[in-house]
């Protein structure tokens, strides 16, 4: 029983007693330790630090095909763990930070390339959207928000966030929505791109610890965001026409110099720079994303890949939500290239897949489990073809 003469309440537990402020004291003290625990994972030294090509090996059992994206990731995020251990000392050389951009057309992987990499980094790591975001005093969420989630992975430890890594998504959204000056303020393009500086260049910011403005008597919490590494990536839809201009050819026509040989059918591999100022990001920011790489067009072979061989493929998740039932699910060949020809032919990429896969199985998820005596269950084409010609046909009726 507890020491003090008037505990406020006494539980009874096994034949012994305890008050409720020593069960608090004892939470309190669990959850330091746990604390701790948790603490030795973000720890990284020189002899656990991996390697571009371990990170790389890693992407490559996830993401299918872009190389070239994976290495410029790879060699970004391992540069920052050197950051982050770096002695000092009196040579006066301090590596630099540096961010990176990534553009590709939607569903070639971008987001996908940033959740994998979350699996296997050893420090905070947070995804955020920016089409959300808006200049300070207007509707939506002021640029420090982006911090929010990066202080919840941490367990709100400030030391840990301030080494972190930030994915912002859809980047390409609050680009300058035009170049001619108007008497309304663009407060979710150019606003919040002035506003991202301060984040991305390594400054003190004030963040809301409970997040947006629902909450002005909330203290805020000061973080360095010196050492925390920023990853952006947008689509950049119609940006080929900006490099086709600038390389002096057209998206489509006859009348390409054929002395530059440029491979029209996929004009991001020449961006530069330049093109995404073009597009609408300004200088400013340009000048704090220096690594600049895009990803390729998914072509047939590599969504077919994606459909079975990465280790979260699509097929491989539904084939494990019924063994879950005892049921061992099959896919036809024919079925998964008609999955594949569809997804080309609505331009969607490997983003498309998972639609058209949920649109066949979802009856299939429906009924199976109910029959106990089915052990096996093959997706075939003709059922591939009647549930997605079902679903395109009921889309028209409704549009209609």
């Amino acid at each position: 029983m507890c020491g003090r003469e008037m505990p406020n309440m006494l539980s009874n537990g096994e034949g012994a007693f305890i008050c409720q402020d020593c069960i608090e004291l004892g939470h309190d003290a669990i959850m330091q330790m746990q604390k701790k625990d948790k603490s030795k994972q973000w720890n990284v030294n020189v002899e656990n630090l991996p390697s571009p090509a371990d990170i790389k090996a890693f992407l490559d059992q996830y993401v299918i095909g872009q190389d070239d994206a994976k290495k410029y990731l790879s060699v970004a995020v391992y540069n920052h763990y050197k950051r982050l251990i770096q002695q000092k000392d009196d040579d006066g050389v301090e590596i630099e930070k540096s961010n990176i951009i990534l553009v590709g057309s939607t569903g070639t992987g971008k987001t996908l390339l940033a959740r994998t990499i979350a699996k296997m980094l050893q420090v905070p790591f947070a995804i955020v959207d920016a089409t959300v975001l808006t200049e300070a005093g207007y509707v939506g969420e002021d640029v420090e928000s982006l911090l929010v989630r990066l202080l919840q992975d941490a367990d709100y430890d400030l030391e840990k966030a301030e080494r972190g890594v930030v994915f912002i998504d859809e980047i390409d959204k609050i680009a300058r929505k035009s170049d001619n000056p108007s008497i309304t303020r663009d407060v979710s393009g150019e606003g919040v791109q002035q506003g991202l500086l301060k984040l991305l260049e390594g400054s003190v910011v004030n963040v809301p610890p409970q997040g947006g403005r629902k909450h002005p008597e909330q203290e805020f919490v000061h973080v360095n965001t010196r050492n925390i590494l920023f990853i952006c990536g947008g689509a950049f839809d119609g940006i080929e026409r900006k490099i086709a201009q600038r390389l002096n050819t057209q998206v489509v026509g006859f009348d390409a110099s054929q002395k530059q040989k440029i491979d029209k059918n996929n004009l991001l591999k020449y961006i530069a720079p330049q093109d995404l100022k073009s597009f609408g990001l300004i200088p400013e920011i340009i000048g704090r994303l220096p690594i600049l790489t895009y990803l390729e067009p998914l072509d047939r072979n590599a969504l077919r890949s994606i459909l079975t061989e990465p280790k979260n493929a699509i097929v491989k998740q539904y084939q494990k939500l019924l063994a879950m039932d005892s049921v061992k699910l099959t896919f036809a060949p024919e079925a998964l290239d008609y999955i594949v020809d569809k997804a080309l032919e609505y331009h969607l990429g490997a983003r498309g897949l998972r639609g058209l896969t949920e649109t066949i199985m979802v009856d299939v998820m429906y009924e199976v489990p109910s029959h106990k005596d089915m052990k096996t269950f093959e997706v075939t084409l003709a059922l591939a073809q009647e549930k997605i010609e079902k679903a395109d046909q009921l889309r028209l009726q409704n549009a209609i």
